[in-house]
């Protein structure tokens, strides 16, 4: 597998390179299903979620339910972090807001207030067919929460056509936003566009903890002059990161590549500016903030989770 950013007229900064921050800086943990997964590994996660952290609703038992198992798997991320940061169980407990925006809470005991203040970890979690991931930042509660990610698969089913695909999306496009999908360029120029427009749409949706009602026409993404608006007013002091992930999931016998656009997010309210996007270069900067782990490194890793 591997993760690139993409070349969608690419924003600088004034000095030539991605414009980067230090202040709640954010991580992404990505998940690859990059092969199906047997009924032990499903009850092994399963179990082990019920077991342990009984307040997260895992609906019913279904191993023959692929969603089942992505949404599993997926909720094993948030106590991964925390295991990863040597946090004891005991030590953490998750908390959400009435709009759903979930954040970690350290127990307060040997912090400074300022320290403990300061220390709530927001995340998000999100995913797609083959690919799942937790995005995640720590600061004062307030504005951690502010976070969303989004995935989306960006290849074509083959029980469509190129136009036929794009055009069942544009109930969810503004005019302008169509006219940036170009049907005559390539299928993979449309996909990705499409994908991209997208994604940016459930990042953001996913940081303001909205419904999936909401209605995304609402939104509208100039990706290109590197504008965002919601009912017509600038989304100022939101940054955007897009990155896109390629992947090699076995199918039976077949390896097939499949191409996903990730977004996330995130109000800086210290910002007065315009909304700002932020493309990685996947050489340099991406693994810092990106990572990514299978199933097979989920099981490994479970024994160790309810230290």
């Amino acid at each position: 597998m591997q993760a690139t950013a993409t070349e969608e007229s690419t924003p600088k900064s004034r000095t030539g390179t991605p414009a980067t921050t230090t202040e709640n800086p954010i991580l992404i943990w990505l998940i690859s299903l990059n092969r199906g997964y047997t009924a032990d590994e499903y009850d092994a996660f399963y179990s082990f979620l019920n077991d342990y952290f009984s307040h997260i609703p895992l609906g019913s038992y279904r191993p023959e339910d692929p969603n089942s198992f992505r949404h599993i798997i997926t909720q094993l991320l948030p106590i991964l972090m925390m295991r990863h940061r040597r946090i004891g169980r005991k030590s953490w407990r998750d908390c959400v807001s009435p709009n759903g925006k979930h954040w970690i809470e350290q127990l307060s005991s040997g912090m400074q207030p300022d320290a403990f203040l300061r220390s709530m970890i927001g995340y998000h979690i999100q995913h797609g067919p083959s690919l799942c991931g937790i995005a995640m930042t720590q600061g004062v509660q307030k504005r951690v929460i502010n976070l969303g990610l989004g995935i989306r698969l960006a290849t074509l089913p083959k029980s469509a056509s190129l136009e036929q695909h794009v055009h069942a999306f544009h109930s969810q496009l503004t005019p302008s936003e169509i006219k940036l999908i170009p049907l005559d360029e390539g299928s993979e120029t449309a996909l990705r566009r499409l994908a991209i427009i997208l994604v940016l749409k459930d990042a953001y949706v996913t940081a303001i903890g909205q419904a999936s009602s909401f209605d995304y026409r609402r939104l509208s993404f100039d990706v290109p002059a590197a504008h965002a608006r919601c009912d017509g007013h600038p989304l100022t002091g939101w940054e955007f990161r897009i990155w896109n992930a390629k992947l090699g999931v076995a199918r039976g016998d077949v390896i097939v590549e499949e191409s996903y656009m990730c977004a996330t997010a995130f109000f800086r309210p210290e910002s007065d500016a315009d909304s700002k996007f932020i493309w990685n270069d996947e050489k340099r900067t991406l693994p810092q903030w990106v990572q990514f782990l299978d199933i097979d490194q989920m099981l490994k890793v479970l024994p160790k989770l309810s230290a």
